[in-house]
């Protein structure tokens, strides 16, 4: 039986009783229309997850009370930051759900020369709030307890000057030189860069070599922008990740 997860940034601890906030209560009541006793888990999006009692649900308000802590999903090996393009329309949302379930740890926004005109403070806002919500929506469809996070978005160039960590650095090109099986094992972070639609310019390209970036082709075709990047954490999943002891 499918037990719903909710996150709730809390301290977890077995025996506490805690509110649940407004857009997961409105969930139990109106969509799952759940009843007290019934059976959910909760996590804390750092890792921790516990089984929980739906404890008081009434028009305004829902608690649950913190059962034994579970042993969740662990993360994968490589810590993978999604450095993404802004593209047009709703492929972002695609985009965000599907690397919140192949495994990413962190996604960055970028404004590149080919995005979409970039909204005013108050869009760019709401924006962010949805994107968030998609992020725990996705932890909570697909089991797992960390939360990853969203940076907040930047200028393409701006960001490439604001330094990084060490690590594998990869960008995505139809004709890249190099293949994901052709690089070697990362052994720390792997930041991937994927372009908006369009791809990336032979200018931003540039950049981000002498940034130390490979550039990495998947296969003959052409992908799409949201296709590109499921595709490549696929790919390195498979290769460096966990699909290789699932």
């Amino acid at each position: 039986m499918h037990i719903p997860r909710i996150l709730l940034r809390e301290q977890l601890a077995t025996g506490r009783i805690l509110a649940l906030g407004e857009q997961p209560a409105h969930h139990v009541r109106h969509v799952l229309r759940l009843r007290p006793g019934a059976s959910v888990r909760v996590f804390d999006g750092q890792g921790s997850e516990h089984d929980a009692i739906l404890h008081e649900i009434d028009r305004t308000r829902a608690t649950v009370e913190i059962g034994a802590k579970v042993a969740g999903i662990a993360e994968p090996p490589h810590a993978i930051t999604l450095v993404q393009g802004i593209p047009r329309g709703d492929r972002m949302d695609f985009t965000l759900q599907k690397a919140v379930e192949l495994g990413i740890s962190a996604v960055q926004p970028v404004w590149m020369q080919r995005s979409r005109k970039k909204p005013d403070d108050a869009r760019l806002q709401k924006r962010l709030r949805h994107w968030q919500g998609i992020l725990v929506s996705a932890c909570e469809q697909s089991g797992r307890a960390t939360l990853p996070e969203l940076l907040a978005p930047a200028d393409y160039r701006s960001w490439l000057d604001s330094g990084r960590t060490d690590g594998l650095h990869i960008m995505l090109q139809p004709d890249g030189e190099y293949t994901l099986p052709g690089l070697e094992r990362p052994h720390g972070r792997v930041v991937l860069l994927v372009g908006p639609e369009g791809g990336i310019s032979s200018e931003e390209t540039s950049l981000a070599i002498q940034s130390g970036f490979f550039s990495v082709r998947l296969g003959p075709r052409i992908l799409r922008t949201e296709t590109a990047a499921m595709a490549a954490l696929a790919g390195m999943q498979a290769l460096w990740g966990d699909f290789r002891n699932s």
